[in-house]
């Protein structure tokens, strides 16, 4: 952990008392997590359907709760937090504390250029930042500067794409775009695809912002559900396309997750 985040959470605890991750996500400070999830909306209960996988619920609140799953001998602490880039970094930072040796974000993805289809698992190769909640991370909330690039570690993000390939599944790269409101984007989406970006969602510079003071080994797994640039919505996609979106959320992305956690 660097030390901007040590100070981070002593500024926090300075007004809060108890283990916080633990009051909130129900995780064991005891126990060393082979990976932590961060994943917006998304409860391993609703989406994880082989029981090859244990989930058992350990926090449940109104919008955001804790889990721990397991499949051989592995552990993850899944901690499903609401959508939005403040809702992840409050409920991140609070994990920072925990004992884990990889992080792993997960969530949808919309697309901008017909490169991509529903169902296709993507990771950012950058991520351009029109959310302001990670500029709260720096020294002085006015040290804002407007569409942020936020790198990934590119050279893990080609370990997990390989790891991906040989599991027989494709994880494309590209840039994506971080927004602060999904009814609202569709008013700026020409400014958004001047930025160069093809992808588009809420959380995942904030996320590689908060990972990288982590300091350990951290990337996005995003399957895509809409695509405005070939006319497939958020809202109406139909059954067959559906199924599509789900089949990655629910059985690639959970062996993803595993396998890196083994790795």
């Amino acid at each position: 952990m660097k030390q901007k985040l040590l100070y981070a959470l002593d500024c926090m605890k300075k007004y809060n008392t108890g283990i916080m991750y633990q009051e909130c996500f129900g995780f064991d400070p005891e126990v060393e997590y082979d990976v932590l999830v961060i994943a917006p909306g998304w409860k391993p209960t609703k989406i994880i359907k082989d029981p090859v996988y244990k989930v058992t619920e350990l926090a449940r609140h109104s919008y955001f709760s804790g889990y721990l799953v397991e499949k051989d001998g592995l552990k993850v602490a899944w901690a499903q937090t609401a959508s939005g880039a403040c809702n992840v970094l409050d409920h991140a930072i609070i994990c920072a504390d925990m004992k884990f040796r990889k992080c792993i974000f997960t969530g949808a993805v919309g697309g901008l250029t017909d490169r991509f289809e529903i169902g296709d698992l993507c990771t950012p190769e950058v991520c351009i930042s029109g959310v302001y909640s990670n500029h709260y991370l720096n020294e002085k909330l006015d040290d804002f500067h407007p569409y942020d690039r936020i790198y990934p570690n590119m050279q893990y993000a080609r370990d997990i794409a390989e790891m991906a390939e040989g599991a027989g599944y494709s994880l494309k790269s590209a840039k994506v775009f971080c927004t602060d409101s999904i009814s609202l984007e569709y008013m700026h989406l020409d400014e958004i695809k001047a930025t160069g970006a093809e992808l588009i969602e809420m959380e995942t510079g904030t996320f590689y912002t908060l990972a990288e003071l982590f300091d350990v080994p951290s990337i996005a797994l995003l399957v895509v559900s809409d695509n405005s640039a070939t006319g497939v919505p958020l809202l109406g996609r139909g059954e067959e396309l559906a199924q599509k979106y789900i089949n990655t959320r629910s059985n690639i992305i959970p062996d993803m997750i595993f396998r890196i956690a083994g790795s």
